[in-house]
This record gives C-alpha cells, structure tokens and sequence, in this order.
C-alpha cells in the first residue's frame, strides 16, 4: 500500500508540509526556479501550529491515484466558484476547494488550466485579504505552468497552501484555517469518488472507509466559534460531512460496490456545490 493511502486509515495524520529547498534539490539544473523560496522551517512550524487540522494536500491524494493507471483528470474539472457575494466562512471553503482544483489541473499538466486557478485563487486570497502572502507564488505558479514544471507546481501549490494558513494566521482568522482546510478535503474526495466511479477497483475502494478521519473533522467544526457554526455554509458542510460518514463507516473487512462509490461520489459532489453556491 503507498504511504499516502494510510492517511484514509488513521485517526489523526500528518499534514504534508513542503520542505525548505526540496524544489531546488528535485529539479534538473536547467529548471526555471522559483520566483520566492519555499517557507522557512519555521514558518512551517507555526503554519503547522495553527491548522487544527492535519490532513494530507489534496495533491498527495491524487499522485496516488495517478500511479494506480491513467485516471482522466479532466473529467473532474468543473467552473470555477462565485468570488463576489460570499461571506469569509464560504470563501475560506471555496478557497480550500480551488487550490484543489489546481492539483487536478497539475495532474491533468493542462497549464492553461493551472493559470486560471491560480488567478481564481488570488482573488480569493485577495477577499480575505491574504493576497499579499500568495501573489508571489502565484506568480510562479505561472511560470512553472507556462514551462511544463508539474513537481515544481504541486510544490509551489503545497506552499501557496502553506502561505495562506500563515496568513490567515498573522491576520488573526485562524478559525477559517479550518473551513480551508475542510473545502480541499471535501473537494478531494470528490474527485477521487468520482475517478473510482469512472473506474471501479475493489482495491482502491476498500482504502475509503476512513470513520475516524471524518469524525476528526466533525469534532474541528464543533469547536469553531459560535458565529462561524451558525453559518448557513458551514451548518450544510456539517450536515454532509455527517451524511459521508455514514457512507464510509463500513466494516474493515467490507470492499465498497461500485454503487457505493457512487453514492459517496454523489454525496460529496452535493456538498461541493453547496460551499460554491451556499444554496
């Protein structure tokens, strides 16, 4: 079993945090570099302090799948969320479920695709006022994107990641740390469902049962602040997140049908669209 695979399994995994100078170190040495260097160790140290929750970037999820055959990523593209008339919680959601959407686009190496992300992410950023912190990696996610770069840009997408927690956290928002943190998963395992409909392995599908990481996440949106739970976003994440714990909370020696795996696929694809649309 890949090492990535065993965060379905546990109760509390590590989050996956770039390391300083990993990018230099991977690369060839005609490789475009970065436009900023990566995080310092301890910027990482308190960026890792304040997100409550530990979960894997999205893009450590799909480079498993990808080495399980040749999933069509492009399927799973889908338009771009509202960025006027949202409130903080549905944009700190949204904002988890784009950066997401650019691990899809690296996957599927569609650097069009990673550029207009990477806008919609600035701009997000932009609302919660955490631009400043990313626009230098948006910057090179462009480049790298224009270049081919696809290890450069999950890396340089892991640190925008990184960036914005930091971010959220000088301004004093660690609470939307959280909701970020959330939309990316939700949006993750959107994706994943749906490449398994697509493809069904009873292998791969067994790996979905995770009860305990789904009650982790439920137990972090109970200890959000009153304001923020009463959110009408975040009251539907919370009502569905109940709904995908009851659909991977199977027993340990059960391999879920392909019926299953759309159902899940179908329950997280709902919820996706409500942080987007907040109806």
């Amino acid at each position: 079993m890949p090492p990535v695979w065993k965060w379905l399994l546990l109760s509390a995994v590590a989050a996956v945090l770039v390391e300083p100078g990993r990018a230099q170190q991977s690369s060839p040495e005609n490789a475009p570099k970065p436009a900023v260097s990566p995080l310092t160790r301890d910027e990482i140290k308190a960026a890792a302090a304040v997100d409550s929750l530990t979960v894997p970037t999205p893009g450590e999820f799909f480079k498993a799948i990808d080495k399980t055959g040749k999933p069509n990523w492009v399927s799973q593209y889908r338009p771009p969320p509202p960025i006027n008339g949202v409130n903080r919680a549905q944009m700190a959601l949204n904002l988890g479920t784009l950066i997401a959407d650019g691990f899809i686009a690296v996957e599927a190496q569609d650097g069009q695709q990673v550029k207009n992300i990477g806008r919609d992410v600035l701009a997000l950023a932009k609302k919660l006022s955490v631009s400043d912190s990313v626009l230098a990696r948006g910057k090179s996610i462009t480049q790298f994107a224009e270049d081919g770069s696809w290890d450069q840009l999950n890396e340089e997408l892991e640190a925008t990641q990184n960036e914005v927690k930091k971010a959220l956290q000088d301004n004093r928002d660690t609470d939307l740390i959280t909701l970020v943190s959330i939309g990316g998963w939700i949006r993750g395992t959107q994706v994943v469902t749906g490449l398994l409909a697509e493809s069904y392995s009873p292998e791969t599908a067994r790996l979905l049962r995770q009860p305990a990481l789904v009650s982790y996440l439920r137990g972090k949106l109970t200890q959000l602040p009153s304001r923020l739970r009463q959110d009408k976003v975040v009251v539907q994440v919370d009502s569905g997140i109940q709904n995908i714990a009851k659909l991977v909370s199977f027993p340990a020696d059960h391999v879920p049908t392909a019926d299953e795996v759309k159902n899940l696929n179908e329950a997280a694809t709902k919820l996706t669209k409500e942080i987007s649309t907040g109806e």
